[in-house]
């Protein structure tokens, strides 16, 4: 039963005649009594102890020392909690040191409020927009497992939408980032000139929509398996890679974030929409035929002395290759070097993705399939009552092909890495 207690104040060490109240209420476990101090009457004190009951009786009571923990100290119990894969945690916890921690931290979790926060994202975080919307997903997250684990009763950050910067005279529309894509000619000759060893990997991400780890992960078990299906009473078959793991690059985090070290090594895929079997067009189905024949090691994307590439070493690679390089005599040390004039400035692995999927729009495969191949999550209620069929594959694999036979006769190429390819188109 709640009650008001008097609180004497208490000068140089002595107790005066000054006093207020302290509220007493029974605390969840029947037995204990909580306190709030700070009353002026035992009116108030006591009405106050009340609510607090009805409260706990009513399953919506908060402890007020629960509340007022700091954001940081809830941040790393939530952490340690759900742990997700390598690359999640080092993700997630390079998005609290980086950005979060520095003003929140010490925030206790009951004083952060959505105006506070949409005032810090849109005037102080200093990244870009995409990034902003990650670390306030990020921060929501967590307050929303502090409402679960009866820190808060509310997440303030639930379902807001974030404040946009305003426009202002004489800016500059933003431009159409053309080079995202590449021309499939473009993406050719830099695989060419890459070599075998490394170019079929840019090759393969640009005509399959693989990304960086599920290439990487892509062993002698996942690949060139045959996909059947019914086409009419006949018997339709294509062959594959299944995509199933992927390698990931991360610092690993012990429990309070420190870095452990940067690992290489294999993960289970984001979520089930990326496990999928990904349709390969004529061209490379026989280009991964050979692969698997004359490639040595059990990663057939791997780097020839059967090691997974780190992304900064690739990046070495494929930075001259696409951007082109000068000359440079031979020294000691140095052997001669021709130039290279640019063939695709800007080409990333990413870059071969966005190429991939703009391809499938513009030889307009069905989105049901475009989806599917992508590894995305179909949305809306099509993404549950549409399928692929196999005349959308069909359609697909025959336009891939198309697109990668002009490309060939554009560039007046019959073979690549001196390997005969299969130019021939469907003949519908």
């Amino acid at each position: 039963m709640a009650y008001g207690e008097k609180v004497y104040k208490v000068r140089n060490g002595k107790k005066t005649k000054q006093y207020s109240w302290r509220a007493k209420f029974l605390l969840p476990d029947g037995i204990n009594y909580g306190s709030a101090s700070g009353f002026a009457t035992e009116k108030t004190a006591k009405e106050y102890g009340q609510e607090q009951e009805a409260a706990i009786r009513a399953g919506r009571w908060v402890d007020p020392k629960l509340s007022g923990t700091h954001f940081g100290v809830f941040a790393a119990e939530f952490m340690k909690a759900r742990p997700k894969r390598g690359q999640t945690v080092d993700t997630r916890w390079k998005q609290l040191t980086g950005h979060i921690f520095p003003r929140w931290q010490y925030v206790p979790l009951r004083d952060i409020n959505w105006f506070a926060v949409d005032s810090w994202q849109l005037n102080e975080l200093q990244v870009d927009d995409v990034t902003k919307g990650h670390v306030v997903s990020l921060m929501s997250t967590i307050l929303t497992a502090a409402v679960d684990a009866r820190h808060l009763l509310v997440n303030p950050l639930m379902g807001r939408r974030r404040t946009k910067p305003v426009m202002v005279l004489g800016a500059v529309p933003k431009r159409v980032d053309e080079s995202k894509w590449h021309p499939p000619a473009a993406v050719i000759q830099t695989a060419e000139r890459l070599g075998w060893a490394d170019g079929f990997q840019l090759l393969s991400a640009a005509f399959t929509g693989i990304n960086w780890g599920e290439g990487q992960g892509l062993d002698r078990t996942h690949v060139l398996e045959r996909r059947q299906l019914d086409d009419d009473g006949s018997a339709w078959t294509c062959p594959i890679l299944r995509v199933v793991q992927e390698v990931a690059e991360y610092e690993q985090r012990g429990p309070g974030g420190e870095k452990l070290g940067t690992v290489l090594a294999l993960e289970p895929l984001k979520n089930e929409h990326r496990i999928r079997d990904v349709d390969l067009p004529p061209f490379l189905a026989g280009l991964w035929r050979h692969r698997a024949e004359v490639w040595e090691n059990d990663y057939l994307l791997s780097t020839e002395s059967g090691s997974w590439w780190r992304r900064g070493n690739w990046g070495k690679v494929l930075r001259p290759a696409a951007d082109g390089r000068p000359a440079r005599a031979r020294r000691q040390g140095a052997a001669e070097r021709v130039a290279w004039e640019p063939l695709a400035p800007g080409l990333t692995m990413r870059g071969a993705r966005h190429t991939h999927d703009t391809l499938q729009e513009q030889i307009m495969v069905a989105a049901s399939l475009a989806y599917e191949q992508a590894g995305h999550k179909p949305s809306g209620i099509k993404g549950v009552y549409q399928h692929p069929t196999v005349r959308m594959r069909r359609h697909r694999l025959d336009g891939l092909q198309e697109v990668f036979v002009r490309a060939m006769l554009s560039l007046g190429k019959e073979t690549l890495w001196g390997i005969p390819v299969n130019l021939e188109l469907s003949q519908k």
